[in-house]
């Protein structure tokens, strides 16, 4: 029964499919044959891995600020032991802050991502919009866009369509790259996995000097 249903499914939705008319574009293979994107993909890339060396300082100055409080300890009186853990705790916080700042939700590198990419995904679905009301289509599928396609006619394929009448020809060389994420997204994942890593050391690190480093009674 429920093998029945399922084949009734499918072949409900091949007689929708052959009522409308549609296309597919891979949008993925349209933004890496733009000029304007690849340049704004290396700015984008270029500032993660600027922020990310910042952020790696400030977390290499508080293991030395710790390493330096851990030697020094048994010299230091209880007020000056507070104070040296005080600016150690803070740093910390600092730097959470910095990475939050830099690549956390609607971050810094998200608004420059919008900033230098969202106007070009624009042009791109203007052009499909253009293509689509022109041609007739009913539905354009993004290729790249993670949805389950089984199988694709590559004659209902549109993305040079789209590119020349943007003005731009397509490039032999560049192959479609739906299997490939955009490459900001794993700079900012990155990022967070590696402040992530980072906050874990200190918290095994100075972290423990609210434990391990009170005063003796």
């Amino acid at each position: 029964m429920k093998k029945t249903l399922v084949i009734a499914a499918l072949l409900l939705t091949a007689s929708f499919a052959r009522s409308q008319k549609v296309a597919y574009v891979d949008v993925d293979y349209v933004l890496k044959n733009i000029p304007e994107y690849n340049d704004a993909q290396k700015n984008l890339d270029d500032l993660a891995a600027a922020w990310q060396k910042e952020i790696d300082a400030k977390y290499a100055d508080i293991d030395k600020l710790y390493k330096q409080y851990q030697a020094e300890q048994v010299l230091l009186t209880d007020d000056m032991k507070q104070q040296r853990q005080k600016e150690i705790e803070d740093k910390e916080k600092d730097a959470k802050d910095l990475q939050k700042q830099r690549f956390g939700y609607q971050g810094d590198l998200f608004q420059k991502r919008q900033e230098l990419i969202q106007p070009i995904q624009d042009r791109v679905y203007d052009a499909i919009q253009k293509i689509a009301n022109t041609k007739s289509y009913d539905f354009v599928l993004d290729k790249s866009s993670g949805s389950v396609v089984l199988f694709a006619n590559t004659k209902l394929n549109i993305s040079d369509q789209v590119l020349q009448s943007m003005g731009i020809n397509p490039k032999a060389n560049v192959s479609s790259t739906s299997e490939n994420k955009d490459k900001t997204q794993q700079d900012k994942t990155q990022g967070e996995q590696s402040g992530a890593n980072k906050t874990q050391d200190n918290k095994q690190q100075p972290g423990k000097t609210q434990q391990q480093h009170q005063p003796p009674k």
